[in-house]
């Protein structure tokens, strides 16, 4: 009964990403550079960083950032974007969405990455109306200034 369970949660785990999203990762997951991980979670190393620690999960990070649907990747509008307010934000792993909290403790201070993020790992079926859908899959570009809180020695 469990494992029928988690075959079926599984299952609607994978069919959050909306049609459009899921063809985007498989196109991008096949392009040179890109990096994708058990999760599904997609990333790219735009500009490596010469920090020796990554963050732990519950450590604030100051970080610049920029979101867009995939649906609006590359050129499209942002939805969010701290580039265009001119000031860094401060968060931990923990207190954003999944796929930022899996891609965060990777990352080390000056690392700027391109994040592709299945539905599921980002807002799911309900989305963030109105900019971003149900089953959207969310492209960010996020940059580690500082770690300032705990770290993990790098590997």
């Amino acid at each position: 009964m469990l494992a029928r369970f988690l075959a079926l949660s599984a299952i609607c785990v994978v069919s959050a990403t909306n049609a459009a999203g899921t063809k985007f990762l498989e196109e991008n997951g096949a392009k040179e550079g890109v990096v994708t991980l058990p999760s599904g979670l997609q990333y790219k190393i735009v500009e490596s960083g010469k920090g020796a620690f990554h963050p732990t999960v519950d450590s604030p990070c100051e970080c610049h950032y920029e979101g867009r649907t995939a649906s609006n990747f590359p050129a499209g509008p942002k939805f969010d974007s701290s580039y265009d307010r001119g000031s860094p934000t401060t968060f931990a792993p923990n207190q954003v969405i999944k796929g930022w909290t899996e891609a965060m403790q990777l990352m080390v201070e000056g690392d700027k990455w391109e994040l592709y993020i299945p539905s599921d790992a980002a807002y799911g079926d309900g989305g963030r109306p109105p900019k971003i859908g149900g089953g959207d899959c969310l492209v960010f570009t996020i940059e580690i200034l500082k770690i300032k809180g705990g770290k993990k020695p790098v590997a």
